[in-house]
């Protein structure tokens, strides 16, 4: 399993919501290209949310994903209000590497299936959940719709991954939701990246043995407070014994 370091951007800098909610936000940094060239070559992969877009609709940072994409190099994974076509390609013709559609997932399934089929491998749906519903809009809105039959719809697109979030653990470090995190990995048909509530190392631990097809844990809120280092992380990734 590989650990995943989070960059949220709001208004040009580098935070963390709790919960979801935009009236409690952390500010980490001013740069966060900055923040991205610190990761590089120690990770993989960094994954970065368009706060400002999630809530628009529609991509806000560009300037500023462009950056983190010429800070950190290749395997940026991008999200937040993309829900066109345009957006899609906009993303890749800035060098990311994966781009993360989440409410498309409920309100045009159809975008899904379409850039899944231009971007094989590429493309990773987002399926944000609070009480095993869907959120869309930024996590603003609820439907009616639970998290496995969303993602079970999407099985035959040869997506990256699934990245699913437990909203109400989302910036606590409480410890992720392990039960819907693996059941929707073992029933999904889709390989999962796990989002929300990592605190401790041993919650990377946990996750790692979780499920086999748990793919990723992304880190945000434990990982910028310094409650581990990214190499620490890692190493609890790994599931190898050296890592207490």
């Amino acid at each position: 399993m590989e650990v995943i370091p989070a960059l949220d951007l709001l208004d040009g800098k580098a935070v963390r919501l709790r919960q979801g909610r935009y009236d409690d936000v952390t500010v980490y940094d001013d740069h966060p290209h900055i923040v991205a060239a610190e990761w590089s070559g120690r990770v993989r992969r960094v994954h970065v949310v368009d706060l400002d877009g999630a809530k628009a609709g529609k991509p806000v940072q560009r300037v500023l994903v462009r950056k983190v994409v010429a800070s950190f190099g290749a395997g940026v994974q991008i999200g937040g209000g993309v829900r066109s076509m345009a957006a899609v390609d906009q993303y890749f013709d800035l060098g990311v590497d994966r781009v993360v559609l989440g409410t498309a997932a409920i309100r045009d399934p159809e975008l899904i299936r379409t850039a899944a089929a231009a971007y094989p491998g590429r493309i990773i749906v987002a399926v944000d959940a609070r009480n095993g519903n869907v959120a869309t809009d930024g996590w603003t809105d609820q439907s009616e719709k639970r998290a496995i039959d969303v993602v079970r719809q999407f099985a035959d697109l040869g997506l990256a991954a699934v990245l699913y979030t437990d909203i109400d653990r989302d910036g606590t470090e409480v410890g992720p939701n392990l039960d819907a995190t693996a059941l929707l990995a073992k029933d999904g048909g889709v390989p999962v990246i796990a989002s929300g509530g990592v605190g401790k190392l041993e919650h990377v631990r946990a996750l790692a043995k979780a499920a086999p097809k748990i793919v990723g844990a992304i880190v945000g809120r434990a990982l910028h407070e310094q409650r581990f280092s990214l190499e620490e992380a890692i190493l609890a990734a790994s599931g190898r014994p050296e890592d207490g």
